[in-house]
């Protein structure tokens, strides 16, 4: 008996010590509860840019965009493609409203237009050269619907959000709008055209631009108002008689909703 009692003496003064138990913890469930009714209350965060989160360094980011495209780029060149005017006049107006004066808030960078526009006038040019060199025989109104195609904005916006153009373009918008976005592409290719010249801008386009036209039919481009006029203008083009249109079947004809089935013959 007198064992007994030491021993839980002992263990009084020791304090029982019990190791740890597995198990479910009971305030995780109602803790998530909490956090997906409070996310539903307030709704989404905004959107903050990539280059204003953690870990992000702007100068790799860049190196690696051209790394990955397998391009050689200007650095000053392509970091220019991805400034835009209004992330100029931001940043200034920040930079002013902390109290800098005017030459020490002015930053020291050009934004994209110049670039953008020397990309578009170059990918204007050379998909309608390389396009008519494919189809000889195409009108000019079809020519012109498949380059307006391949430089239409959802064409390229898509082509830039697959290449992350997105998350290195500087802007005060966010998120990006369609136009900003399309401008900053056409920058990139500019800023292509005088890193590396016309040969390898060209093959950029033949990999990126001109694939979208994989899986799509002429008429899906290009809607044709009145094809009789475009037929007798391109035979008259040609030197061919006009055609003539002939019924060669019909059916239902004295009925309110006759079929009628008409050939053209030349």
């Amino acid at each position: 008996m007198s064992l007994l009692l030491l021993g839980l003496r002992s263990v009084a003064a020791a304090g029982l010590r019990c190791p740890p138990v597995r198990g479910k913890k009971r305030w995780l469930w109602p803790y998530l509860r909490y956090l997906e009714k409070k996310a539903a209350l307030e709704g989404p965060p905004p959107p903050v840019p990539r280059s204003q989160k953690p870990n992000f360094d702007y100068h790799a980011e860049i190196v690696a965009f051209s790394k990955r495209l397998n391009e050689t780029f200007s650095v000053q060149l392509l970091k220019t493609a991805f400034v835009n005017q209004s992330y100029l006049v931001e940043e200034e107006s920040r930079r002013r409203a902390l109290g800098l004066d005017h030459e020490t808030a002015a930053l020291n960078l050009e934004d994209n237009q110049k670039l953008a526009e020397e990309g578009s006038d170059f990918t204007q040019s050379y998909l309608t050269r390389t396009l008519q060199q494919a189809f000889p025989n195409l009108p000019e109104a079809g020519l012109k619907a498949l380059v307006d195609y391949l430089t239409s904005q959802q064409v390229i916006c898509h082509v830039a959000q697959n290449l992350s153009v997105e998350d290195l373009t500087l802007s005060a918008e966010c998120p990006l709008s369609p136009d900003t976005l399309q401008k900053t592409f056409l920058a990139v290719i500019g800023a292509l055209l005088e890193s590396s010249g016309p040969e390898k801008t060209e093959h950029f386009l033949q990999d990126f631009l001109i694939p979208q036209m994989i899986g799509k039919d002429l008429f899906d481009v290009w809607f044709v108002t009145d094809p009789m006029s475009l037929l007798v203008e391109q035979l008259s083009q040609r030197n061919i008689p006009l055609p003539e249109p002939r019924i060669t079947r019909q059916s239902g004809a004295t009925t309110v909703l006759p079929v009628y089935f008409v050939g053209l013959y030349w």
